[in-house]
């Protein structure tokens, strides 16, 4: 112990970090409404995937955050008394600041502020590694700084005072510089929205060929780090990276799932979370859109957590599918993490979520139950039907394999025919080789 303080004291002689404590640490504060439980441990959680230490909390309950100051000026005294004997470098807020909270309590505290939607547009930043999400990332930031460039350059609008009327000859370079910035900054995000405008179409290409392919489509959603990258790497054999971390899949990931003799394509997509920024919403309309146009989605909860929270989860996830117009998709609950919990947890969540299916992608517990429920799904909207496929259409047989499974065939001089049970839309594409006419 005495020689760690004594390696502690030489680090800090020599103008380093002692070992073992964190380069930002942050004072964590929040503003609740009376009967909210905000234990702030998903902002820790945020922090923590972000590489920055909490030092301390503050929550101050009231109806609505206060306008100028966030906090309310008795809880304002209160932190800076906090921070006096905290080793705190910074102090991270659970909403989103606007630029008016964020500069005053920046000159009343006298340390940076950082909000909520700072710390997850900098993790998505960090996680993002293709070309397309680094252009949402990027996208996002812009338009969540673009309110916050005015101030930057005060020191230089000083050059303007001193005017009566504020009128001819007041405009100073500061001003200028800030419009300057502004117009540069709206530049970039009007050419970031074209370019993802681009890559919104050549994805719907790709979806155009997987659609051509009559394969149907499975999502999986749900809050950041429940598991879906996991689940998808054991119905699919994928490598798809894991850790333990939020937000670690920002990129849509398809892989073939092959169950009851047909093949579905499953996409992992990004994780929600509570009070997920706007900005990201917007920017990752194309990678959101997987969700919205899949035909069934696997929305995946953590059991491990306590119900509360796991009902919290599922609230914050299922307002997103809202935003996005996916709320009318049909949706199975799947509860991640079986293999995390007792049996009396076990028997709450068969009691609380009948419909549910429990299952552990480190064990393989209830993946057969999880794929029959998908097959199940999907054979509620199947079709008999009853075809003659030209010989020179061999491609569409071969797709008809694949779509439908099993399925009856005979050769007759006039080509293959096919009886087959499909999917009601894939059934809709097949209405020019029908021989019988099911399609209402």
């Amino acid at each position: 112990m005495e020689r760690e303080r004594r390696a502690n004291s030489q680090s800090a002689q020599n103008g380093q970090r002692p070992h073992g404590r964190a380069r930002q640490r942050a004072y964590l504060i929040a503003v609740v409404p009376d009967g909210d439980e905000e234990q702030l441990s998903e902002l820790r959680e945020l922090l923590r995937t972000a590489g920055v230490a909490d030092v301390g909390e503050l929550i101050q309950r009231r109806d609505h955050p206060h306008p100028n100051t966030y906090l309310g000026a008795g809880k304002l005294d209160e932190l800076k008394a906090e921070l006096a004997g905290s080793d705190a470098n910074l102090v991270a807020c659970d909403d989103e600041l606007s630029p008016r909270q964020e500069r005053n309590l920046e000159k009343a505290l006298g340390l940076p502020v950082i909000d909520r939607t700072a710390i997850i547009l900098d993790i998505f930043a960090s996680h993002a590694h293709t070309a397309e999400g680094k252009l949402q990332v990027e996208l996002a930031q812009l338009e969540y700084n673009l309110a916050r460039m005015r101030g930057l350059w005060t020191h230089l609008e000083r050059l303007g005072a001193g005017r009566i009327d504020g009128g001819i000859g007041t405009r100073g370079p500061g001003e200028t510089q800030i419009e300057t910035d502004r117009r540069l900054a709206r530049d970039r995000i009007s050419a970031l929205k074209r370019k993802l405008e681009n890559v919104r179409s050549s994805r719907s290409v790709m979806r155009a060929e997987r659609e051509r392919t009559h394969l149907p489509s499975v999502a999986l959603a749900g809050y950041t780090n429940a598991g879906k990258s996991t689940l998808l790497n054991a119905l699919t054999g994928a490598s798809v990276g894991v850790r333990d971390r939020l937000f670690h899949t920002l990129d849509p990931t398809t892989r073939l799932l092959r169950t009851g003799g047909r093949d579905y394509l499953l996409t992992d997509t990004v994780g929600f979370i509570r009070k997920l920024p706007h900005q990201l919403v917007e920017a990752f309309g194309a990678t959101l859109e997987e969700t919205r146009l899949a035909d069934l989605i696997l929305h995946v909860v953590d059991a491990s957590v306590p119900e509360d929270e796991l009902l919290a989860m599922t609230r914050a996830v299922e307002d997103v599918l809202a935003e996005i117009n996916a709320e009318a998709v049909p949706e199975i609950l799947v509860l991640a993490k079986a293999d995390r919990i007792d049996d009396e947890r076990r028997a709450e969540l068969q009691r609380r979520h009948p419909g549910a299916v429990l299952v552990s992608a480190v064990t393989g517990e209830g993946l057969d139950a999880l794929m029959q429920r998908i097959e199940d799904e999907f054979a509620r909207t199947l079709q008999d039907v009853e075809l003659l496929i030209p010989y020179e259409d061999g491609a569409r047989l071969a797709e008809l394999h694949a779509v439908a499974g099993d399925l009856e065939r005979e050769d007759t001089p006039d080509g293959v025919r096919v009886m087959a049970r499909l999917p009601a839309p894939v059934a809709a594409r097949y209405q020019a080789y029908a021989l019988s006419r099911p399609y209402a």
